[in-house]
């Protein structure tokens, strides 16, 4: 079996912190994923044109990379990390119920970059906690958390789509350019990158008529569980201080001997808390000097290497999924294949659900193969199936299968990419924030790159772009291996040279 006992045993004993942090990355999900679909009908509620709604998806994605930024510099204890999550997830449900009222594109815009702050917040925090609980056995539980948030991302649009606009939202007399065609112009909406939209013109006067704020009504009441769950979480730790439960005086002499009894076991659990916390606390202390470890002394040009081809990696890697799924749709509609419409509008949803399966899968892969291992066969599978897509660029079932393919691969690169590095760096969570801020500036700005490049050079530039990203991302993945067996050889060299009594061997092995 997968699942041996003495994980079972880990797991059982962190339950409840690890199914919060797990819920709270659902929440995640959830509020990345639904405002692609829902953008035109919020278009109507803020009166705004194609090109200025757009740019609320820059407003959340560059708060997600600032609220990454933010929680790495914060998380010093654990009490403040399960406040961050807390207020970070209530926030969420918030967002979610103030959106309707919303009635102009700079509230929108600033409401989306409160919800990015929150998300970035969550991003960093929940990676960065299942790693320091699971350490060496982090990849198995890292590949649940990221499931989670596809799960969030592939939920959302379901939702949303009962109550989306058949019609064009905005009542008008005057008939405008594209206005019979809103399916077309909902996937042609890009973040990052609104001049693909500049030749549809809306109607920006009259009544309004949508129903998308059911669905985001429903959205918030399906989050609200998750600070609920974080809250009880910080009330276990004994966090909540205003929430402690306190009894009477009057006891019995039975009632005040087990009283007494269960005030030495809880006085005792007190302690054993109070020790983890200092052993919390001292393991932050060691993420913020973790540039004075003894690695940095050994071997200092290998230790920010690694950092910084890891971070290029997912940079490439995170990018490749923004721009895929921002532009598979617009190459599928055009010469040579000529989509349908709503052919090519399954494209984009085909390939987050294979992102979901792909995440699903690598649970139980993850158990049986190291996260190198992972990472070698994802990202030759990712440049393997951009050249097979190039090899069959005229052939509808080949796109569908690429597309397919391409998200089982990219599916598990973030979490097993994470695992691996902090690995390498003896799960000090010293990289966490920095490979989740090279995610998310991967995500934004090869969107806006490609689709630059799609104006100006064509559409099939797209697969080119994409082929050259995935070469590149294996390539720095090669890179971090070989600067990870220079750092390992240096740091055996140092140990033979200067053995110490008592002193513990690196278990690790690249």
């Amino acid at each position: 079996m997968w699942w041996d006992e003495r994980l079972l045993s880990i797991f059982r004993k962190n339950l409840q912190p690890t199914l919060t942090y797990w819920s709270v990355f659902f929440s995640f999900g959830l509020c990345i994923a639904f405002l692609g679909p829902t953008l035109l009908d919020l278009r109507c509620q803020t009166h705004s044109s194609l090109q200025e709604i757009t740019w609320v998806f820059f407003s959340q994605q560059f708060c997600i990379l600032v609220g990454s930024c933010l929680a790495g510099v914060f998380k010093k204890t654990l009490k403040l990390c399960l406040f961050i999550l807390f207020l970070s997830s209530l926030v969420i449900s918030l967002v979610f119920a103030i959106i309707p009222f919303c009635d102009h594109v700079g509230i929108l815009a600033m409401v989306m970059a409160i919800a990015g702050l929150a998300m970035g917040c969550i991003d960093t925090i929940s990676n960065m906690q299942l790693v320091k609980i699971y350490q060496q056995d982090s990849a198995l539980f890292l590949q649940v958390l990221h499931f989670f948030v596809g799960f969030g991302a592939l939920l959302s649009p379901l939702i949303a789509d009962p109550f989306l606009s058949d019609t064009n939202c905005i009542q008008s007399n005057m008939t405008q350019n594209g206005s019979h065609n809103l399916e077309h112009i909902r996937n042609s909406l890009v973040p990052h990158n609104p001049g693909n939209v500049s030749h549809y013109v809306l109607p920006l006067q009259g009544s309004t008529v949508t129903r998308v704020s059911y669905a985001f009504w429903i959205m918030a009441a399906i989050n609200l569980p998750v600070p609920i769950a974080v809250f009880l979480l910080m009330y276990k730790k004994g966090m909540v201080s205003c929430c402690t439960y306190q009894k009477g005086s009057l006891l019995s002499s039975d009632e005040l001997a087990m009283e007494t009894q269960k005030g030495v076991e809880e006085s005792d659990n007190r302690v054993l808390e109070a020790y983890a916390e200092q052993q919390d606390e001292a393991g932050h202390e060691t993420q913020q000097t973790c540039c004075q470890n003894e690695m940095i002394r050994n071997a200092p040009y290998t230790f920010f290497a690694i950092h910084a081809f890891a971070a290029l990696v997912l940079f490439t890697s995170d990018g490749i999924v923004g721009e895929y799924s921002g532009f598979v749709y617009s190459y599928a509609v055009e010469h040579p294949l000529d989509l349908a419409h709503k052919t090519a509008g399954y494209l984009p949803s085909l390939f987050w659900a294979f992102i979901t399966l792909g995440r699903l899968i690598s649970i139980p892969v993850s158990y049986k193969l190291a996260p190198g291992s992972m990472l070698f066969i994802n990202l030759t599978g990712v440049v393997a199936t951009f050249l097979f897509l190039i090899l069959s660029q005229d052939s509808m079932i080949g796109l569908f299968i690429g597309t397919s393919l391409l998200g089982l691969f990219l599916s598990s690169v973030f979490p097993s990419m994470l695992a691996y590095t902090e690995g390498i760096l003896n799960y000090k969570g010293c990289a966490t924030t920095i490979l989740v801020t090279g995610a998310g500036m991967g995500e934004m700005v090869l969107q806006f790159l490609v689709g630059t490049v799609i104006q100006t050079q064509g559409s099939y530039s797209f697969l080119v772009c994409g082929v050259s990203f995935a070469s590149l991302a294996f390539t720095f993945f090669i890179i971090l291996y070989v600067v990870d067996s220079m750092q390992h050889k240096a740091s055996q060299d140092t140990s033979c040279k200067a053995p110490e009594l008592g002193q513990e061997v690196d278990p690790y092995q690249p």
